[in-house]
């Protein structure tokens, strides 16, 4: 949920301490306006501005909808001046959620082309903005995607540099030790041999990191050689271990990832570099159609 906390702190970050731009006397309407396709995203946030300014949420596009270019997004009454203090903030956390949907949903989208029935799930990573991470993967379910990790707690995950550390063996040893009998374990590999020591070493998910797709394929190969039961795949008396992919993947290259069988796709750039979709906050009267 976003708080009352997080709305102060962004408007004070906006108006300053002197707002004379907003003064604006009397009463208006306003509307969010898609200035191009894309899936929406943010819009408790959107709303949840103009409430704390005493502005009347008049109606709003749910999370997830798909809009095209001129679809009004949400509308708003009240004072003049306080449906100006809380345009900015309420565009910048829109557009910048709904890129962050729509580039989710592209992914999905490019994963059932590729995959077989959409089995294959596209997943966030912690690749977020400080502050902002609860709007962030809000925005990746609105796409239609995972939100993987929303915080360390959720998972533990073996990377390098516990590796370095304590080797692969003995940090799945440490950690398996530590956690609740609920929380997942997930190892990062960088080879389809390590990829079935990880298995065995007792690892719940494997994480096939920076492999083009014809090493992963091997890796789920090799894990299958090793009696792991990976994808849809239904060896007698063989373990289940998921799996993931990720690594510099891309739009383009997800369907190649998806063809795969692995069962998760996890990009940062879903959060990290996706453009702001164009939105644009109007007041006064619509122009005639």
């Amino acid at each position: 949920m976003i708080s009352d906390l997080h709305i102060d702190r962004w408007l004070r970050e906006d108006l300053g301490h002197h707002d004379v731009t907003n003064d604006v006397p009397g009463e208006t309407t306003g509307r969010l306006v898609a200035k191009e396709a894309g899936t929406v995203a943010g819009l408790e946030a959107a709303c949840g501005v103009f409430e704390y300014l005493d502005v009347d949420v008049l109606e709003a596009l749910e999370d997830g909808t798909e809009v095209d270019v001129g679809d009004v997004v949400l509308r708003v009454e009240g004072p003049t001046r306080d449906v100006l203090r809380g345009e900015r903030v309420a565009v910048n956390l829109a557009g910048h959620a709904s890129g962050i949907a729509t580039r989710t949903a592209r992914a999905v989208e490019a994963a059932r082309q590729g995959g077989e029935s959409g089995r294959t799930r596209i997943a966030a990573t912690r690749k977020t903005t400080p502050g902002l991470r609860g709007l962030e993967k809000r925005a990746v379910v609105a796409g239609g995607g995972d939100t993987h990790r929303l915080d360390l707690s959720h998972m533990v995950m073996v990377k390098d540099n516990h590796v370095a550390e304590m080797g692969l063996d003995a940090a799945v040893s440490h950690f398996r030790e530590r956690v609740s009998f609920a929380t997942k374990i997930e190892v990062e590999v960088e080879s389809p041999a390590q990829a079935v020591r990880a298995a065995k070493a007792g690892a719940d998910i494997v994480l096939l990191d920076n492999m083009d797709p014809e090493t992963v394929e091997e890796a789920l190969a090799a894990l299958e050689d090793g009696e792991f039961r990976v994808g849809d795949g239904d060896s007698t008396g063989a373990n289940r271990v998921l799996t993931e992919a990720s690594g510099g993947i891309t739009l383009e290259t997800v369907p190649a990832y998806a063809a795969t069988g692995v069962d998760v796709i996890s990009m940062g750039s879903l959060t990290h570099s996706a453009p702001s979709l164009d939105l644009s906050f109007r007041t006064g009267p619509s122009s005639p159609s």
